[in-house]
């Protein structure tokens, strides 16, 4: 089965704006866009089926769906936005999945929006710095199509990275597609570390930051600036571990003198 758009509500878009957050990294994107959606109460208007997606089905109270991603439609301050959340993207793993299985997903979901009048595509996922996660306050690196796309992200709090890199999965193919598609755009990487596995919410609120900026969104930031909090105080905690474990290791190659 290929990628298919289930259509609830149709809508035509002036000027649409598409912000994405599926997981990856530190799930990153994915805490952030799904806060959005507690805050702003948008409309579900499609599901995304994929065979790309795990072979499972999602069971509650005993009844049996396929897994799924969904779009929702938000009208704010005149703007015209679509979300695109949920709980998988195609797998990166090749021993299971395929290349192409990313290229058709993509290419189904940026066809389909460009048909509806999406102008710019902002997907967010999670950019691997390791050990500097640990030590410091997580920041937002912006790759775009363009470098006027990249100087308005700046001006938000983003910031560039001039090294070479690779973006991965559907967070970088659906902004790589739209660009030939000539729809801009952007991703915006919140700094975390592979090893946060179970979610990095002090980078998910970094990236909901820049959006309050652009966007003028009023959310409630309270219940993330808690989850961050509790992230960071496990972070210290481990660094005074690491810190104590160094110390040590020292101690045990200095010399004992009588």
């Amino acid at each position: 089965m290929p990628t298919k758009i289930l259509l609830i509500e149709k809508v035509s878009l002036k000027k649409g704006i598409l912000l994405v957050g599926l997981p990856g990294i530190g799930l990153v994107g994915k805490i952030a866009v799904d806060y959005l959606l507690k805050e702003l109460k948008p409309k579900k208007i499609a599901e995304v089926l994929s065979d790309s997606f795990p072979p499972s089905v999602h069971t509650k109270d005993s009844k049996i769906e396929l897994i799924r991603n969904e779009i929702y439609y938000l009208n704010y301050k005149k703007q015209d936005f679509l979300i695109l959340a949920g709980p998988v993207q195609p797998t990166l793993d090749f021993k299971i999945g395929s290349s192409h299985e990313h290229y058709e997903f993509s290419e189904t979901l940026v066809n389909f929006f460009k048909s509806v009048g999406i102008v710019e595509i902002i997907t967010m996922a999670g950019i691997n710095v390791g050990e500097k996660r640990v030590n410091s306050s997580p920041g937002v690196v912006v790759a775009a199509t363009d470098n006027e796309t990249i100087k308005s992200w700046k001006k938000f709090g983003a910031k560039e990275d001039p090294k070479e890199g690779l973006i991965s999965g559907v967070a970088g193919l659906l902004v790589g597609l739209g660009k030939i598609r000539s729809i801009k755009g952007a991703c915006l990487m919140g700094e975390t570390s592979a090893q946060l596995i179970y979610g990095d919410h002090g980078s998910a609120k970094r990236l909901l930051e820049v959006l309050k900026k652009r966007f003028k969104f009023k959310i409630n930031m309270k219940s993330i600036e808690k989850d961050s909090k509790q992230i960071e105080k496990a972070f210290n905690e481990l660094n005074q571990q690491l810190e104590a474990i160094e110390h040590a290791e020292t101690n045990e190659k200095l010399p004992y003198v009588r």
